[in-house]
């Protein structure tokens, strides 16, 4: 008898207590037995700190314009599992979930019960071979080299930013970052990336050298510029030239992420337009498909008068950006920060940052059992943060009353955590306000 979606699901996120197991044997022994899916169909694979789900979608939404059906598997989800594995843009089913999970975890028979991530990945790689996509946009987890996503042989890399995080798993430098996340480098595959820390180049350049894998590095190999006196930018490129591109998703941070994505598509056209007249790269292609991008819970305006602003700003340099566009976007208004961290990011340092562009904050916490207590976060805030701080322990009443206490033209930004961004999505969604 088949699972329901609704028992499916409360499955999955058991695994969650698994934890996180830096190995690559169970995934692969689970991808055996279904037959290898994830060699049906070239694949794109996305790593780094910040900026991966952006530079990820930007990559599918062209694709998807040059006519090829086109799989994107990203993580966290913001308010539905369904979110992480997409065609088209459009989410997998309920009914899909539930078919993947069923294969994979007849599957899952090995020493070692899969982990939540595990899973979910293979699912994607199944539901993507059932589907017979064209082409493939993976985003790893949390690193690299021993992510679950790391079992497939892309045509492409590309590594974003890096900044210091999860160091338990990923180390405490840059070079150790660099080390793990550089783990998604295969041989003579090119690789794209945005990183800038010398320690991290080093890193990365000598395991490409290592692999004789092609290495691209933003703004000495590509570039995207703002374009004088327009709202446009203009990339210019391994061996192509786009100008006045109109950014998809707000926030300068984003011309970094379009610059590795355009260069992705650039080396995979260019490898394949001998044989296929869709890898024709051209800028009305490119405009055409980055017109539709969406990435929810990064700088989404979610309402206006009063402007609320919902941004995930889950780690030390996801907050420095966001207080930047802030400081930039809101002035003249008063902003409310409406804020939650987990126990494992660098919260006071992200309270400075964010803090210093807030008129009024009000902390709060998301469900999962990771996140800080309001009582630590309220210490660590007072400590920096001489307006008026208050605490509503859940993120739907911290939300409600923001929006009700700020005038119109003011403004509200939710953030610090994926988690809490997912939870005031929801309550935008279900129309409660």
């Amino acid at each position: 008898m088949a699972e329901t979606y609704q028992k499916c699901l409360e499955k999955i996120y058991q695994l969650g207590r698994f934890g996180i197991k830096l190995e690559l044997e169970t995934i692969q022994n689970i991808l055996a037995r279904l037959g290898h899916p994830e060699k049906k169909y070239p694949c794109v694979h996305v790593a780094g700190t910040n900026g991966k789900g952006s530079t990820a979608t930007y990559i599918a939404a062209i694709l998807q314009a040059a006519g090829f059906k086109t799989g994107i598997y990203t993580s966290p989800h913001l308010v539905r599992f369904n979110e992480r594995i997409c065609i088209n843009g459009q989410m997998i089913s309920d009914a899909d979930v539930v078919s993947a999970y069923e294969a994979v975890n007849a599957a899952d028979i090995g020493d070692r019960n899969a982990t939540f991530f595990e899973i979910a990945t293979a699912m994607a790689f199944y539901y993507f071979a059932e589907q017979q996509v064209d082409w493939a946009v993976i985003e790893t987890g949390m690193g690299g080299r021993f992510d679950a996503t790391n079992i497939i042989e892309p045509a492409v890399g590309v590594i974003t930013n890096l900044s210091i995080e999860h160091t338990q798993y990923l180390g405490t430098t840059i070079q150790a970052l660099a080390t793990e996340k550089g783990g998604i480098i295969k041989s003579a595959t090119p690789l794209v990336t945005s990183v800038s820390q010398p320690s991290g180049i080093r890193t990365l350049k000598q395991i490409a050298k290592e692999k004789n894998a092609p290495m691209y590095q933003y703004k000495q190999d590509f570039f995207v510029r703002k374009t004088p006196n327009k709202a446009t930018v203009t990339y210019r490129g391994l061996n192509f030239r786009i100008p006045d591109i109109t950014p998809p998703l707000p926030g300068d941070h984003q011309k970094e992420n379009l610059g590795m994505a355009l260069a992705a598509c650039e080396l995979i056209f260019d490898r394949h337009k001998e044989n296929d007249c869709r890898y024709q790269l051209t800028s009305e292609l490119v405009k055409q498909g980055l017109a539709g991008t969406r990435w929810p819970g990064r700088l989404e305006v979610i309402q206006q008068n009063p402007l609320v602003i919902l941004d995930g700003a889950h780690n030390l340099k996801a907050a420095q950006v966001l207080a930047r566009y802030l400081s930039t976007t809101l002035a003249g208004r008063k902003l409310t920060l409406v804020i939650g961290i987990l126990d494992d990011k660098p919260y006071e340092a992200m309270l400075k940052y964010l803090l210093s562009v807030a008129h009024r904050v009000i902390i709060t916490r998301a469900k999962i059992d990771r996140s800080l207590p309001t009582a630590v976060l309220t210490v660590a805030a007072e400590k920096i943060f001489n307006g008026q701080i208050q605490v509503i322990e859940t993120v739907s009443d911290a939300v409600s009353y923001a929006i009700s206490n700020t005038c119109k033209q003011d403004a509200v930004c939710i953030a610090g955590s994926l988690y809490v961004a997912g939870e005031a999505k929801e309550k935008f969604d279900l129309d409660f306000f």
